[in-house]
């Protein structure tokens, strides 16, 4: 998760980006600040979707195969980085 400051700022950008408009410095801190959130999000996704365990109605575990095998192979390696 990123820290505040960098939400902040993030935030400041994309004001500024709307009303003033950005140097390209400031676009270039803005691209590098949303590739880090962005690969933030996708690392806190994959952690909750390997926790993920699909049932139907009759109880019956329909987990697909593919996500099993992640899940498995993440046991043995420890969570996702």
């Amino acid at each position: 998760m990123l820290n505040k400051d960098k939400l902040q700022r993030i935030n400041e950008l994309a004001k500024k980006s709307k009303s003033d408009g950005l140097s390209l410095k400031e676009q270039q801190e803005q691209k590098k600040l949303r590739e880090e959130y962005l690969k933030n999000v996708r690392k806190s996704f994959k952690n909750q979707l390997s926790s993920v365990k699909v049932v139907d109605e009759q109880g019956t575990d329909v987990t697909p195969k593919k996500l099993k095998e992640e899940q498995k192979k993440n046991e043995n390696n420890g969570p996702l980085h």
